[in-house]
């Protein structure tokens, strides 16, 4: 029998049960690999719809497909064994009814064995996230700046940045927790009111561009990392690996130009004959 100790991996409740504890901790991966790392020191790893931009380069996370989500979903569980892993569900897949987004998020945790799920929006969503998680389906709110409806608000500006525009949004955070949120990401809004909305309300709040108060903070990963070319004014870099990517890269291309890679560490030998 394996003495190995067995890794518990969080769960919503989980988290849930950190507000006004300990901050909590989370980043985005979309890989196997970088799960790995962000699995040791993070409680969360969301699978953001930013993958759209971060891998494929798209404008906005308007494009982003259900098959896309799940494929990354795949990848960031079999490289994670700690941390929550929570899907965002992708514009469309949820928001026509509620019974098309338990239908999408009920194939994403079936598909990825992910522990929970994110979607953008907040009262207009509070019925379907209601339903959701009497359902069975965890989910993680997302108000204040909402990128899916970049069409719809025209640029990825801060919000409540006057006073007279808050009461909307703390509407938002207060809908999202009364209809069984286990914790709402507050992304870009003005610092006092996302203060505010965490004093507010009974879950967790992550914050993206919000407040140190908050009962977390996430960032993509690639955006802290410095790989990024613009990012927006809440990021921090705590890495700049972008010019260290490309030396290595330029001295591969160097060394095989000049017939330098590979060497003689680098090649296969034959085997010497046997007498």
């Amino acid at each position: 029998m394996s003495t190995q100790a067995e890794v518990k991996r969080l769960t919503a409740p989980d988290i849930l049960a950190r507000k006004g504890g300990m901050p909590i901790v989370m980043l985005t991966s979309y890989h196997a690999h970088t799960a790995r790392l962000v699995d040791r020191h993070c409680d969360i790893i969301l699978v953001g719809d930013s993958l759209g931009m971060v891998m494929h380069g798209l404008e906005t996370t308007v494009p982003v497909t259900l098959d896309m989500m799940i494929l990354q979903g795949h990848a960031v569980m079999r490289g994670s064994r700690h941390a929550l892993v929570v899907v965002d569900m992708p514009f469309g897949s949820y928001e026509a009814s509620k019974e098309q987004a338990f239908m999408s998020c009920a194939r994403v945790m079936k598909e990825t064995g992910c522990g929970a799920v994110k979607m953008e929006g907040g009262r207009r969503m509070a019925e379907t996230i209601a339903f959701l998680t009497e359902r069975g389906v965890p989910v993680m709110g997302h108000v204040g700046l909402t990128p899916q409806a970049i069409n719809t608000i025209g640029s990825f500006r801060a919000q409540g940045r006057e006073e007279k525009d808050w009461a909307p949004i703390e509407d938002d955070a207060r809908a999202v927790a009364d209809a069984g949120a286990f914790s709402v990401v507050i992304e870009a809004v003005a610092e006092p009111l996302a203060a505010r909305i965490t004093k507010q309300v009974a879950i967790p709040t992550i914050g993206i561009g919000a407040s140190a108060i908050c009962d977390g903070q996430v960032l993509v990963l690639e955006d802290m990392l410095g790989l990024s070319p613009r990012v927006p004014k809440f990021v921090k870099r705590y890495g700049d690996l972008g010019p260290g990517i490309e030396a290595a890269i330029a001295a591969y291309a160097a060394e095989v130009r000049e017939r330098a890679f590979p060497g003689t560490d680098h090649v296969y030998p034959m085997r010497g004959k046997k007498s």
